[in-house]
């Protein structure tokens, strides 16, 4: 944690950061081929231990699974830089720019309107700006780990205190932290999930300030909803547990530091590398086409990571046997009847939440304990 509060002073002072990786190698017939040049940029670090980390884990598959492509990326890049950054890089000949982060996608879109060779992607935007035809969003369904991993802290809670440190009140943040309460409730009626908001993406300190407040008021779990995993590791020091995001928490902890890594009952995670191949593949052959991508755990591009051995094996194949029913379409999270915080009927039986109502989330469902302020944060 130490270290990433030092990357992270160090960074800042930087108006932009950008790292680049050269073009796979060529035989000697191939030396006239001119790479394809594609950028990222994170609204984190790129070695952040989570969301953009995950990202950039994504970068990196491309580099080495795709023949001819150069590739860069830009961290710490905050909403109102990315109109900037989008246009630098379209004026240095990238052909293919993805932004990682809600807020970036007017700046987007306003770069996209001058540079109609230049295909841009938008994680998590919407709706799609159907008037810029090189313009395209995606995302993925990650309500549905979320979910799972509610199953899992549902039944290992003692106190019925889970504390959920929550970025934003914007629907994409709503859906995780309803999901999650679902799983939680399905299996522990008596369980509750605090919210506290760090109103960034991006605060290692916040977070862990959030995740301590949780814990002194009688969380024995955190999950995490920002980009760091320093919220889990104030979980563990306080010999708690914690539920991870974006990554694989337990899996980057358990060769430095395995108590922690045990402490980390499971995490919901992001799988960006076949997505964005295939994205590239389709830009340099010429086939892309402006599209809505939302993929769910049938994609591989969100998953729940293996849980921790302490997690009993009964919960284990309990959370299984959800996963399948996830995977062959018979269930969904938004399934009814839910209702929210008030009581009130908002998804009636054997009904769900469509993709626009989804989208459009602004209500907590019962079992939250905590507001959504308006404007989203």
């Amino acid at each position: 944690m130490k270290v990433l509060r030092v990357l992270l002073v160090a960074v800042l002072a930087i108006t932009l950061v950008v790292g680049t990786s050269g073009c796979k190698s060529t035989t000697p017939d191939e030396t006239s081929v001119e790479p394809m040049k594609i950028a990222w940029i994170y609204p984190g670090p790129h070695n952040d231990g989570g969301y953009s980390q995950a990202h950039d884990n994504g970068r990196l598959y491309v580099q080495e699974n795709v023949s001819d492509v150069e590739t860069a990326y830009s961290e710490l890049v905050s909403d109102d830089m990315a109109e900037k950054v989008c246009r630098d890089y379209a004026s240095q000949g990238y052909k293919l720019i993805f932004a990682t982060s809600f807020g970036m996608m007017k700046g987007m879109m306003a770069a996209a309107k001058d540079f109609p060779d230049v295909t841009f992607m938008h994680a998590s935007g919407y709706p799609l700006p159907t008037d810029l035809p090189n313009m395209g969003i995606y995302f993925g369904r990650l309500e549905q780990p979320d979910y799972l991993a509610g199953l899992v802290a549902g039944k290992m809670t003692k106190t019925n205190y889970i504390g959920f440190v929550l970025p934003f009140s914007i629907p994409e943040c709503i859906r995780e932290v309803n999901s999650f309460t679902t799983g939680v409730r399905e299996v522990n009626s008596k369980a509750e999930v605090h919210v506290i908001y760090t109103n960034s993406w991006v605060d290692p300190v916040k977070e862990k300030a959030a995740a301590e407040a949780h814990l002194a008021a009688g969380a024995d779990i955190i999950a995490s909803g920002c980009d760091t995993p320093a919220s889990l590791e104030a979980a563990y020091k306080a010999g708690k547990y914690g539920v991870g995001y974006d990554m694989d928490a337990a899996a980057a902890a358990v060769a430095t530091d395995p108590a922690f890594a045990k402490s980390v009952l499971t995490s919901r995670v992001w799988n960006w590398g076949p997505y964005y191949k295939q994205v590239v593949e389709e830009v340099k052959a010429g086939t892309w086409k402006q599209g809505d991508y939302w993929g769910g755990m049938t994609d591989g591009i969100v998953d729940l990571a293996p849980m921790s051995e302490v997690v009993p094996q009964a919960v284990k194949d309990l959370v299984e046997a959800r996963k399948q029913e996830i995977l062959q379409g018979t269930f969904d999270p938004f399934m009814g009847p839910q209702y929210d915080q008030a009581g009130t009927l908002r998804i009636p039986a054997g009904q769900t939440l469509n993709d626009q109502e989804q989208r459009d989330l602004q209500w907590f469902v019962k079992g939250v304990v905590g507001d959504i302020p308006k404007g989203g944060s």
